[in-house]
């Protein structure tokens, strides 16, 4: 899951005005998928569905209680899950919308007003959300994710909240709570995993991504460690499952008569693969069980021929005349 907030701009990101030329963006995408007539879906926040661009504008650039013209009025957030992830949320695009609305009215609205440490609560927060589908510079297969547009202010109008603050969790002082952009994002991948139930290994983990990109070399390399050694488990499961699938044909097989020969080739990745963060993990594949039918009088010939010493031709003496 990737989530990032996007940094203020003098184009579509400039949050020091209004959030109409943000809004806008956020609905480009409509007009093209509705003349094809393809599914579409509205803004959307806690609550509602099917929202308006003109009542998104409005809520947002009215909740600007004791802000100076040059402070930021609302802050834009991208969530975009991986193409593993959209495949747990659905097959279809309107199953990974609803997913995706799910996910940010559950997960990643309650964590993120929790993160401010000023005791928020989801319902506090002011945001609207937009699903977009394409990505032009993308050529993944899947590209969904979520615009959000949040406000500065929270629903009372009268807590400033900033997500792109550096404080954390300060307890006295001018500025206290805080924001811990490393805490959310583990929280919210957390959250993700539990709410559709998807298996997140080590290699595609906020944490490990965040220490190969971040930490020295022996924390990168007992990281990489861990995930080989996860990878050799998995291989060894794969094994077993196909041996007992082989066991299991080959009971079956044996009141007809027929020889079950199980095949079963694992390409593991070599040691020297610790040395490339991406493990490579595309290298273990598995084949078997392969099945072959003999005959018992042919397999019976073909193992004694196998038993037979191999017998040298004698030489001819040539008859002197």
């Amino acid at each position: 899951m990737h989530i990032d907030f996007a940094p203020p701009s003098k184009g579509t990101y400039n949050n020091a005005g209004s959030s109409r030329q943000l809004a806008s963006y956020m609905e480009h995408e409509d007009l093209e998928r509705m003349e094809k007539g393809i599914y579409t879906d509205g803004f959307f926040n806690l609550t509602e569905d099917n929202i308006y661009k003109s009542k998104v504008v409005k809520d947002i650039d009215t909740n600007i209680g004791q802000l100076l013209k040059t402070d930021a009025k609302f802050y834009a957030i991208h969530v975009s899950p991986s193409e593993n992830e959209l495949r747990a949320m659905g097959n279809t695009e309107q199953e990974q919308a609803e997913a995706m609305k799910r996910y940010i009215r559950e997960v990643f609205i309650p964590e993120y007003a929790k993160n401010f440490n000023k005791e928020l609560s989801a319902s506090d927060i002011k945001f609207y959300g937009k699903i977009h589908f394409d990505r032009s510079r993308s050529d993944n297969e899947l590209n969904m994710h979520c615009h959000l547009i949040v406000s500065r202010k929270d629903q009372s109008n009268k807590k400033k909240i900033s997500p792109l603050t550096n404080h954390k969790n300060t307890k006295s002082g001018t500025i206290t709570g805080g924001f811990d952009r490393v805490n959310l994002f583990q929280q919210a991948e957390q959250g993700f995993d539990k709410l559709f139930g998807y298996d997140r290994q080590l290699a595609e983990s906020f944490y490990y991504h965040s220490i190969m990109k971040n930490s020295s070399n022996p924390e990168q390399f007992n990281l990489q460690e861990q995930e080989f050694q996860s990878i050799k488990t998995r291989i060894k499961i794969s094994q077993e499952n196909n041996q007992e699938n082989s066991f299991s044909i080959n009971q079956e097989n044996k009141k007809e008569g027929c020889q079950i020969y199980d095949i079963s080739i694992t390409a593991e990745q070599d040691s020297k693969t610790l040395g490339n963060p991406s493990l490579n993990q595309g290298n273990t594949q598995t084949f078997g069980p392969f099945i072959s039918f003999i005959p018992s009088e042919i397999k019976s010939y073909y193992d004694h021929e196998k038993q037979r010493p191999n017998s040298k031709k004698k030489k001819r003496k040539k008859r002197k005349l």
